[in-house]
């Protein structure tokens, strides 16, 4: 308790440091560049502070001048610091609102053109649904995390459907991402933070052209048998 109680000491501030100076940058780098990669040197100075060490596999299955969307199994609040700071390329989060509505932290995601699906009003998540497959046609990758929150027990669980609705109607491809560790260094409804190692696995584009709304179902369980499958391997492993 008390390492995490003098992880927060730092971390915090230097949220609040980098935030702000990422709504800054926003405003007048072009393409969010700038304000992009301050955003992960906070991603990285809370891997560092939290000693946690990444290591990234599968990057040769994906093309940087691609538009992707990504999805990926969502164990801890770590995933989001690991993904930003390891993936090395450009993406939008399609995150839930509550995210935006952290203070400072919040409105840098929005500044950055982060997506945010509001749950709990259908027209709304509708809405903002159309302006994500509107931005990844035009050049624009996100990533998803299907399971919609984090795991309750380490385990993968079921898959919504609506990322499979933005991968039809977007037609880009899916990128399977697996990651290994996160778990055990901050569970869901744990405050304790505990080191560790943790594996970012990218796996083989998964086209989506030959799918529509009324397959999307298909294109869910093919997303989630290659993750679920991944993951399991991954976990065998260790022991």
């Amino acid at each position: 308790m008390i390492r995490t109680l003098i992880i927060a000491i730092f971390v915090l501030p230097a949220t609040i440091f980098f935030s702000s100076l990422t709504v800054f940058l926003s405003f007048i780098s072009k393409n969010n560049k700038l304000a992009y990669k301050t955003t992960k040197a906070w991603a990285k100075f809370v891997l560092v502070v939290s000693r946690i060490k990444v290591t990234v596999n599968g990057l040769y299955n994906i093309r940087p001048d691609r538009s992707y969307i990504y999805m990926s199994n969502h164990q801890s609040n770590f995933d989001i610091p690991v993904v930003l700071a390891y993936l090395p390329f450009q993406f939008r989060w399609v995150a839930k609102a509550e995210l935006f509505k952290i203070p400072i932290f919040g409105y840098a995601m929005h500044r950055i053109g982060h997506i945010n699906i509001d749950r709990s009003n259908r027209r709304a998540a509708f809405k903002s649904l159309k302006k994500a497959a509107k931005n990844i046609r035009e050049g624009v990758s996100v990533l998803i995390y299907p399971e919609g929150t984090r795991s309750k027990d380490g385990n993968i669980g079921s898959f919504k459907r609506g990322g499979f609705i933005l991968a039809v109607e977007s037609g880009v491809p899916i990128v399977p991402v697996i990651i290994h560790g996160t778990w055990p260094i901050m569970p869901k409804n744990k405050t304790t933070i505990r080191p560790g190692n943790v594996t970012i696995e990218i796996k083989e584009p998964i086209e989506t052209k030959n799918y529509t709304r009324k397959s999307k179902d298909d294109l869910l369980e093919k997303v989630r048998n290659i993750i679920c499958e991944s993951f399991e391997k991954g976990e065998m492993g260790k022991l």
